[in-house]
């Protein structure tokens, strides 16, 4: 039993889903204006199983590939620890048990009479990552941009959970998480070249470890910093920077961004290690610097 409960945490990957949760969270968190424990609640339980359910479609489509990378070999399928129709099942019944609790945030606001935002945007990140994203990576770099979408979406999914409404706050918040997948997917994709190329996966741009796909991530990098920084020179609504936050802000993307430019001037490996850890710190702790500075402003 308690194997069991392992090999299903493991499907449905529990550390990235509690990350990809942490976004949808301050996306709330940034987006409201009085805080409702019950909706955030719903927001925590049905983010945390969509995503981990179309973790475990990927691995499901994936298992045959993952035999073949040592980073995913020991996963549940390859080591038929799970069987396909037990990883089917479970996905498909934590996938609907997160729409049924994200469709419960703001139902009055709904699509089609059944789908509250919530909810749609939750069924979008998920096709998008298992019918897009998953078959992509192995035919083509244009993976990483339409990976870049889901990746995206929870911030949106979080705001649109407070607010039940869009604006260009949150097309900043989805721009800067969107701009900061290139550099986090090309570290990355770096740092596993040799085993994504053992599987067959195209996931670094040029074919090759080098200056274009650098060069890439530096500019996704200062084009993600450029947009960090405008709630504090443009006024949107419900989504502002004072200048302390402004500063720090700012100095974590020239942080990042000086780790992307590292990476683009001597092409190592153990600098792309570098740029990866800096990616998995610099989102959250940009997250955090946002919700901290409105908590603190009001």
């Amino acid at each position: 039993m308690i194997n069991n409960l392992k090999y299903y945490s493991q499907l449905l990957k529990f550390r990235l889903s509690s990350s990809v949760v942490f976004s949808a969270a301050a996306g709330y968190l940034l987006g409201m204006s009085v805080f409702n424990f019950q909706e955030f609640l719903f927001l925590i339980i049905g983010g945390f199983l969509v995503t981990g359910s179309a973790n475990g479609f990927n691995q499901i489509l994936e298992s045959d590939y993952d035999k073949l990378m040592i980073r995913t070999e020991d996963r549940p399928l390859p080591l038929k620890n799970l069987s396909f129709k037990s990883a089917i099942i479970f996905s498909i019944i934590i996938g609907l048990l997160g729409f049924y609790f994200l469709s419960l945030i703001k139902p009055h606001g709904s699509f089609y009479g059944f789908l509250s935002k919530s909810s749609a945007f939750g069924l979008l990140s998920l096709m998008i990552y298992v019918l897009s994203y998953t078959p992509l990576k192995r035919m083509s770099t244009v993976s990483i941009f339409v990976g870049a979408i889901p990746g995206a979406i929870p911030v949106l999914l979080g705001w649109v959970a407070a607010t039940d409404h869009f604006g260009l706050s949150i097309g900043v918040l989805f721009a800067i998480q969107f701009f900061w997948q290139f550099p986090h997917f090309i570290s990355i994709a770096w740092t596993q070249d040799k085993q994504y190329k053992r599987a067959g996966f195209k996931m670094m741009y040029g074919g090759e470890k080098g200056t274009y796909p650098a060069l890439i991530g530096l500019i996704t990098s200062i084009v993600m910093t450029i947009i960090s920084v405008l709630p504090y020179f443009f006024d949107f609504d419900n989504l502002k920077l004072s200048f302390f936050a402004f500063f720090i802000v700012l100095i974590l993307g020239v942080w990042f961004t000086l780790k992307t430019y590292k990476l683009y001037k001597n092409i190592e490996d153990q600098t792309a290690r570098e740029l990866m850890l800096a990616s998995f710190a610099y989102l959250p702790l940009l997250q955090i610097v946002y919700i901290l500075d409105k908590v603190f402003s009001n």
